[in-house]
């Protein structure tokens, strides 16, 4: 049952929303947020949300502004997921979504530039398989780019379409491939090209030890202090390609962290940048309507703080749950699920929420 509106006490109805119109069922094991995005997720039977209940929670935000159409699966695995865009953006809604184009061919990609949708984000490192890398090999990589094609020329064909960036994860292997990566997304039709380190996905011991393999490849790539001179130039070359081919380079900070204990190698990093504000400034609505604090807590066990199907959008965010979530993590005993993230810690963009 939907509650009636209830009056804002505190917080007021985010502009910004993450909804997964696929999702994964539960698996029977504890990952931590963190581990997820790094190293993917196995099991667990797909979900959808119906577009009529889509709808509804689109009518319980008047205010927002962006949404961004993502999660635990391949969003366009939707059979209606560009109603979807259509529907929000005749509302004047401005939405994204990240995708890795597997289910694309050049109807759809035609369907895609008509519908409305304001940005697509593509990664190009392969997470949840044993590839952490942008490898241009084989033949899941070349459907990418025969899909990212479809695009480009359709929106030659119609003078418009959705702007989009590719994503990828630096690291000691791949460094000096930044260039030819750039001249890639310039001739596949991409706008931009968005790269993260390594590091930003390092999280705590606690996630270290849960998933070793991933920790000891962190470990052995992460670039570091001693790389600094090396990166800069491969840095400073990718730039000035970008710059000529007209892509939009987003690089990440570089710089030293001390590390804890003041000694060691240290991973290279940004900056810090403050606390995370998700939970005050996005939602993070779940295929069944689970709502969590963000998109890294997706799957995370414990994290769900009402279902916004079923009670309404407003009286999830107002709720205890929630108020409980935001006291802890305005505090100095933040969630257990925050204590490990890089957004939390400062060391991640405080991008859209995939998420990605």
């Amino acid at each position: 049952m939907i509650h009636e509106r209830e009056q804002l006490q505190r917080v007021e109805l985010p502009r910004f929303a993450q909804i997964e119109p696929v999702g994964r069922r539960a698996v029977g094991r504890s990952l931590s947020p963190i581990a997820i995005l790094v190293d993917g997720r196995r099991g667990g039977a797909p979900g959808f949300l119906s577009f009529d209940a889509f709808c509804r929670l689109l009518e319980q935000l008047p205010a927002l502004g962006k949404l961004h159409l993502a999660g635990a699966s391949e969003p366009l695995l939707h059979p209606r997921f560009f109603d979807m865009v259509r529907h929000a953006a005749a509302r004047g809604v401005e939405v994204s979504t990240t995708t890795r184009l597997t289910v694309l061919n050049e109807r759809r990609a035609e369907e895609c530039v008509k519908s409305g949708l304001h940005r697509m984000h593509v990664p190009l490192d392969a997470a949840g398989t044993r590839i952490y890398d942008f490898s241009r090999r084989g033949a899941a990589h070349e459907r990418l780019l025969r899909h990212l094609r479809f695009l480009s020329h359709a929106r030659r064909e119609h003078g418009g379409g959705p702007r989009i960036s590719l994503g990828a994860v630096v690291m000691r292997g791949n460094i000096a491939e930044l260039p030819p990566l750039v001249r890639l997304a310039h001739e596949h039709g991409a706008d931009a090209l968005s790269v993260r380190q390594l590091a930003d996905f390092v999280e705590s011991n606690a996630f270290c030890a849960g998933r070793k393999r991933v920790a000891k490849f962190v470990e052995s790539e992460a670039l570091r202090d001693a790389d600094l001179e090396s990166v800069e130039r491969h840095f400073a070359e990718a730039r000035a390609l970008a710059g000529d081919l007209g892509v939009a380079l987003e690089l990440p900070a570089i710089g030293p962290r001390p590390s804890p204990d003041g000694e060691g190698a240290r991973p290279l990093a940004q900056s810090g940048r403050g606390r995370c504000s998700r939970p005050w400034s996005g939602a993070y609505i779940g295929f069944s309507g689970e709502a969590r604090p963000c998109a890294m807590a997706a799957q995370a066990p414990g994290a769900v703080l009402g279902n916004a199907i079923r009670e309404g959008v407003v009286h999830v965010w107002q709720n205890e749950a929630y108020r409980r979530f935001r006291d802890r993590l305005a505090s100095d005993e933040p969630p257990e699920i925050c204590r490990g993230c890089p957004v939390y810690l400062g060391a991640a963009h405080d991008a859209p929420q995939t998420a990605e």
